[in-house]
């Protein structure tokens, strides 16, 4: 007999061959998408926006645009955990086959745990900020350690989201958002301006870096509409909010508001610190939500293998590298690991609702298929050419690959849309012909 109290405390299943529970409604998704979505990310992001774009107006406009597109694509891949009922990097044996979706999954632990970390380092220098330098390497312990508990416990800490930090965040949201508001408007500096579109993609990029997260939670879902308006209007009402709050305070406060000068700039509002640190707290889901799903990630590797301990491990080593590895260096291979992941979940979603309507083999002996592999490969290309990044050497090998062939990107096309655009459509024409051939 099962008691109001044992089901309290399901869980998720330790080991890939455990069935997981369906357990979350719409709103329990919606409550948890949208506590993802609160992120001091955000405004850093909406702030770029905005610079980007030339204006307050404009920034609002692509900020919303890309939280759309974004969005439906994070709720796309949301649907197709609930389907399946497995985690993101299981599923994609229905795209690659077992063999091929190894190569994902092993990027997908790398830059989880490399996000995880920059989550730490965040939590930990806005805490040091309030309470002292010295303090940060004790925040930096407290925070990866809430971080591994939350990972062992998974479904549960999506309760404490949806009961307690959720209105922690409406709370410090509304705090921020009244004094930037308060705050006299100022003209936006024009030097950093390079189109309305290539805003959109900033803000779309955001989005979809949670894409192979997404059915890692949602195949818990008690149905395929509540994982899908779930993580789309959850994750996109609360990403674009904070967007907006990076938006108006470059609007509104004036100065050099890029990077961690945003989050002081926020802090030194009246109330600022007070809401910051309701924030803070909150912060804890993005690095939760990080460890967790890189830890499911490895069952696609090692499937009988407990999750909780590589949770703790997984959490351990995230812990240190946020202690003693620097920010700036890791972020821009991290964005460029990401870059893989957008057109990859672009031919996810048209190969699985288009293509083959569902009918994916997800065991560890689905054969590898070629159209999607190439589809993704062709996806990538488009990104690569349009841009290159950062990353020294890497950078410099597509910018030379586009000079040899005459490419030069126009200013409104942004990497992530026509990669999606481009992914996409190869994946549904090549899919088809496949089909007819086999015919």
């Amino acid at each position: 007999m099962t008691t109001a109290a044992t089901k309290t405390f399901v869980e998720a299943p330790l080991t890939l061959t455990d069935a997981p529970p369906r357990t979350l409604g719409v709103w329990a998704q919606t409550a948890m998408w949208a506590s993802f979505g609160v992120t001091l990310f955000g405004p850093l992001t909406g702030a770029l926006v905005a610079l980007s774009a030339g204006s307050v107006e404009l920034g609002l406009l692509a900020a919303f645009v890309g939280a759309v597109i974004g969005a439906l694509l994070l709720g796309a891949s949301a649907a197709i955990g609930a389907r399946l009922g497995t985690p993101s990097m299981v599923g994609l044996r229905g795209l690659l086959g077992y063999r091929g979706s190894l190569a994902p999954t092993v990027l997908n632990i790398v830059q989880n745990v490399g996000w995880a970390m920059m989550e730490i380092i965040v939590i930990s220098s806005a805490a040091a900020v309030i309470a002292g330098e010295q303090w940060r390497w004790p925040f930096v312990i407290l925070a990866g350690a809430l971080t591994t508990l939350m990972a062992i416990f998974p479904l549960n800490s999506v309760r404490i989201l949806r009961l307690v930090m959720l209105w922690l965040v409406i709370i410090g949201s509304a705090v921020l958002f009244y004094m930037v508001l308060q705050s006299p408007a100022r003209p936006l500096d024009q030097s950093g301006v390079i189109g309305f579109w290539p805003a959109v993609d900033l803000a779309a990029a955001q989005v979809i870096s949670f894409c192979p997260l997404a059915a890692d939670y949602s195949r818990h879902s008690k149905t395929t509409k509540a994982a899908f308006s779930g993580a789309s209007v959850g994750y996109g009402v609360a990403i674009f909010s904070y967007y907006a709050l990076g938006v108006f305070a470059v609007g509104h406060l004036g100065g050099d508001l890029t990077g961690t000068n945003l989050i002081a700039a926020l802090m030194a509002l009246p109330a600022g610190v007070i809401a910051i640190s309701l924030l803070l707290f909150d912060e804890l889901d993005d690095a939760f939500a990080n460890v967790y799903s890189t830890t499911v990630s490895v069952h696609n590797l090692a499937p009988r293998v407990d999750r909780r301990i590589v949770s703790v491990v997984v959490g351990v080593v995230a812990t240190l590298l946020a202690g003693f590895v620097g920010f700036g260096a890791y972020e821009s291979f991290l964005l460029a690991i990401g870059s893989v992941f957008v057109p990859l979940f672009a031919v996810a979603v048209a190969d699985f609702f288009v293509v083959r309507r569902g009918a994916w083999d997800t065991s560890d002996a689905a054969p590898f298929r070629w159209t999607p592999a190439v589809a993704w490969f062709i996806g990538f290309v488009a990104y690569q050419l349009i841009y290159p990044g950062t990353v020294p050497g890497w950078s410099d090998l597509w910018a030379g690959i586009a000079g040899g062939l005459g490419f030069v990107a126009p200013s409104w096309l942004g990497a992530t849309l026509g990669s999606i655009v481009i992914a996409g459509a190869s994946a549904i024409a090549l899919g088809k012909l496949n089909g007819r051939r086999r015919a």
